[in-house]
């Protein structure tokens, strides 16, 4: 098949949380929008599976709440961790100023369904599956397009506006060149499943010991377990032995004991490299990036997803009008940046502190913990400490309102 080219006002480089909010949002307000998505469906192993307070609000905002919650969730109105004897809620969201006081757990395929079929609604809404963006097209000085991979061929995009929003392994923020600042990770993670039964604890846990951290997520029927590891020590632990890995899993989590033998080799461990970083400029003309192509984010708080959300609903408010009168400048983008740059610093600040902290040192310590971390004691003692952890988790530093305009959805077929 001969190239193909086609046009719209704005090419979204991702269908993750932040490509499918930006583009529902947009289409939403009758700007033409086209996500590209490498893969045929949103089916993955180990996505971040929260769905935070500050995106239900969003949802409560859009009228679709109480239809996303009809979905398969486990609610968690409180964060706990473990350490011996001490049993410690980190973050209560039950005072949250939100319709939704509790964080989601919910697959992510089933919340980006569910906002794809929202965005079918719209006209100007177009998604693009099995589509690999190979690189950006530049005239002038200015980005005006991307280039794909498709099943039938090459695909050219060309639009007013490209937005990356593919991730910490970005294609489009490589080829962008832009310049990255890299604030370091002292841990990577790593993910694994064992089953569920019924008469197991429903709340998600974090659990640490003896220089060991490890992170338990009700996903119904399954335990999605992580273990956080110091950097670049997953070798180590393959040196080890398999067995001996089962051994400290077994010991951390009593009650999944009888589950070891479900980790029947290392290719059921997947490494998530941790990285917190973020771009000094988020945008060249014709292009901008958010969510983790803008600022990768660490796993602490589990706050990644619904910050990306959250760039998404303000480039959206910010870039709706520029967009339908087809004249997006540099200042436009810069305003994007503005707006979310702050939010992204102070959140990073806080989970580099917490990885320095808090988790670096148990990690580095093999020895059994006489005592619990001075700001885990705190919030042992001090419940009402508690709110803190809460609000910057549920709802973040600069949480985001729907303010784009809602133009006429697509007749029921």
């Amino acid at each position: 098949m001969a190239d193909e080219t086609r046009t719209t006002q704005c090419c979204i480089v991702g269908g993750g949380p932040a490509g499918m909010m930006m583009g529902l949002l947009l289409a939403r307000a009758g700007v033409d929008v086209m996500v590209l998505e490498k893969h045929a469906d949103f089916l993955r192993d180990f996505r971040g599976d929260t769905i935070h307070p500050s995106t239900l609000e969003l949802m409560h905002e859009l009228g679709w709440m109480d239809e996303l919650l009809a979905l398969p969730h486990t609610k968690v109105p409180l964060l706990r961790f473990q350490s011996g004897a001490h049993s410690v809620a980190v973050g209560d969201f039950r005072h949250l100023p939100t319709h939704a006081r509790f964080i989601a757990i919910m697959p992510q395929w089933d919340l980006l369904d569910f906002l794809a079929r929202k965005a079918a609604a719209y006209p100007g809404f177009h998604l693009l599956r099995r589509t690999a963006v190979t690189d950006v097209v530049r005239e002038r000085g200015q980005v005006v397009g991307v280039r794909a991979l498709t099943p039938e061929g090459i695909l050219q995009v060309r639009a007013s506006l490209v937005v990356a929003a593919d991730g910490r392994t970005s294609t489009v923020r490589q080829q962008s060149g832009l310049e990255v600042e890299n604030l370091g990770a002292p841990m990577d993670v790593l993910w694994f499943r064992v089953t569920r039964k019924p008469d197991d604890p429903v709340d998600p846990m974090g659990r640490f010991e003896r220089g060991q951290l490890f992170i338990l997520i009700n996903r119904g029927d399954q335990w999605q377990c992580g273990r956080i590891i110091a950097k670049g020590g997953f070798e180590h632990l393959q040196r080890q032995g398999l067995e001996s890995f089962r051994d400290d899993f077994a010991k951390l989590t009593p009650f999944l004991a009888d589950r070891r033998q479900e980790i029947r080799s290392w290719d059921d461990v997947k490494l998530l490299t941790v990285r917190v970083d973020r771009l000094r400029t988020w945008y060249q003309p014709g292009l901008l990036c958010i969510g983790d192509a803008a600022h990768a984010m660490s796993p602490v708080g589990g706050v990644g997803i619904n910050l990306a959300v959250q760039d998404a609903v303000a480039a959206a408010n910010l870039l709706a009008g520029p967009l339908l009168a087809r004249h997006v400048t540099p200042q436009d983008l810069h305003r994007v940046q503005q707006r979310r740059e702050f939010p992204t610093r102070v959140t990073q600040r806080a989970q580099v502190l917490i990885q320095d902290r808090v988790l670096g040192p148990v990690l580095r310590n093999p020895s059994p913990l006489s005592r619990l971390p001075l700001p885990l004691w705190l919030l042992e003692h001090v419940p009402a400490l508690r709110r803190i952890p809460a609000r910057l988790v549920g709802m973040g530093v600069r949480p985001e309102h729907v303010h784009t305009p809602m133009a006429p959805a697509a007749p029921a077929h």
